[in-house]
Parts: structure tokens; sequence; C-alpha cells
């Protein structure tokens, strides 16, 4: 299975267009989101996507009721991190905050721990944990960068949003 996996778009809609533009041409069957949408209007990008979106809620996250409810219009769902959920064979956590990334990569729990927030891509082995921070899709604060990963190899595959 190929996941799209992305955070801290931050209502930058061309990089976010760009985003979906990639996961589309990459054929993701599914995109995970860990939080910093903003406001509701992003998924005026989003909804372009070939496949569904599963989120959680990061700290910049205005209106949630109605975020929640836009994303849903689409089939998306939104959830209050942590959200644990397995795919394709794989146990996945997802959270916004890297506070207890480490600790929990040493519960042995997890198979993939997915966070955000730092706006720092972050990809690494921690004991057999893979733990993956895509970065800022919005680039306010660093290159903006998604990340591609299949769930068979585990190889994850970064993307740069601002490559011509």
């Amino acid at each position: 299975m190929k996941l799209g996996i992305m955070s801290d778009s931050h209502d930058r809609l061309p990089y976010i267009k760009r985003a979906v533009d990639i996961f589309n041409r990459e054929s993701v069957e599914l995109v995970l989101h860990a939080g910093d949408y903003v406001a509701p209007f992003v998924i005026l990008e989003l909804s372009k996507l070939n496949c569904k979106l599963i989120g959680i809620f990061g700290n910049n996250d205005g209106d949630k009721d109605y975020l929640r409810k836009r994303f849903s219009e689409h089939g998306f769902s939104l959830y209050v991190a942590p959200y644990a959920i397995q795919l394709a064979g794989k146990r996945f956590l997802m959270v916004h905050y890297p506070d207890l990334v480490d600790s929990l990569a040493k519960s042995h729990d997890f198979d993939i721990i997915i966070y955000g927030h730092t706006h720092k891509l972050d990809i690494r082995y921690q004991n057999k944990t893979l733990i993956i921070n895509p970065g800022e899709t919005a680039g306010w604060l660093n290159r903006p960068s998604i990340v591609v990963l299949d769930t068979d190899t585990l190889e994850p595959k970064t993307f740069y949003l601002d490559a011509t």
C-alpha cells in the first residue's frame, strides 16, 4: 500500500495543491495528515485527492467542529491525537507533538509513528519503529515537503514541494 504523509499545511493552498498533485501522480491509496490544517478552506485543494484522507488535529486548528464537518463531506476523517490505526498489517500511531515519540517507539507497540508540529523533516528508525515527520507542507519555516511510504518495503520517499 502506498501512503501519502503530510503535516502542518497551515492554509498554504499553493503547496497543498502541489502535495495533492504528487499524491495523485504517485497513486497513493490513503493520505495521513499529522495536523495543523488551520482553516476549513484547505478542503478546496485536499478534496482533489484521488483517495481518502485520515488526519488528526494540531495545535493551530481553529474551528474543529467545522473542520470535521467539511472533511466528512468528502469522506475524510479527523481525530483527536493520539490516533492508532492498523493499515496493511502495520500498526500506526499518529500524534501531532513530538514529546512522547521516542518513548512510544521504545514501547514496541507501533510499527510506524507519524508526527508533526516541528516543521522539520525527520525520518528515522528507533529500535524497529519507523518514525516519520514529513516536515511542513506550508513552507513557512522550512523547505516544504511530504512523504510517500510504501508499506510493503517500509521505504519512505521525500518530495519537496518547491522543486521545479
